[in-house]
């Protein structure tokens, strides 16, 4: 008798678990997991460590969304060249790994709303009275890396140009006053900076000369899913997340805004 018993018991558990799991999500492998993927060397964006961990701004982002979305994240890294590729073909849910949104781009995949900007920005060093462009001016001399678009934006701003190797240079030659600032890309001048030894006596001033928008890449059709995205992001955005997790990997400086 208790062993009929415990055989009724064992077969009613082994119906119910199956619906239990659905009912919390827990095991099943649909809807469980979302994955992102992006290159994995393009530090602070998504790198890989010392411990063989894939880490980063857009890695954080990623973990944010996933957790938020009660699913577990696979970040995957994989070439750049073929990322769009890998996407079409299903081997992960978007690509999160600080894309640019170009016209090309848009005519194979759908776009998230943007997660941060970059684009051309003025460092000057602290100490200097230059707030922003609108201080330069025909006397002002301005660092650049040789046969960068930043050359165009210089011009413009109607200041005296020198041109270096890399922004290595042209931001050491700012620390010496060599040059009265540097015009380079602002995710690469924040890198930049973190890394110098008197990094922090650099700054950014202004707004970006022009904006290029970041967001997270789907497939054209998986529609549903960017909104879940994007519903997501706009939380973050609105409770401060997004701006402490850029703070975290940019020494305190807000990316997630235009």
């Amino acid at each position: 008798m208790k062993r009929a018993l415990c055989i009724g018991i064992t077969a009613l558990f082994l119906l119910v678990a199956p619906v239990a799991l659905l009912i919390a999500g827990g095991q099943q492998e649909d809807g469980n997991s979302i994955s992102f993927a992006g290159s994995g060397g393009y530090p602070p964006f998504n790198y890989i460590n010392e411990q063989s961990e894939v880490i980063g701004f857009d890695v954080d982002v990623a973990a944010e969304i996933a957790k938020r979305m009660d699913r577990e994240l696979e970040y995957k890294t994989t070439a750049w060249d073929g990322i769009i590729e890998g996407l079409r073909a299903g081997r992960y849910d978007g690509i999160l790994g600080s894309m640019a949104v170009t016209e090309d781009r848009e005519k194979v995949v759908d776009f998230s709303d943007p997660y941060y900007y970059s684009g051309p920005q003025l460092i000057v060093r602290k100490d200097s009275n230059i707030g922003g462009p609108k201080d330069l001016n025909e006397e002002s001399v301005i660092g650049l890396v040789t046969g960068t678009t930043f050359e165009q934006d210089a011009e413009k701003l109607g200041v005296k140009v020198k041109l270096y190797e890399d922004d290595t240079q042209t931001l050491l030659e700012l620390l010496n006053g060599r040059v009265d600032g540097v015009l380079t890309d602002r995710i690469v001048g924040l890198n930049a900076i973190a890394e110098l030894k008197q990094g922090d006596q650099l700054t950014l001033v202004g707004s970006t000369l022009r904006t290029e928008t970041m967001a997270i890449a789907f497939n054209d059709d998986d529609d549903d899913l960017r909104k879940q995205v994007n519903a997501v992001l706009s939380v973050m955005r609105a409770d401060g997340t997004l701006t402490s997790i850029s703070e975290k990997w940019f020494n305190g400086q807000d990316i997630t805004v235009e």
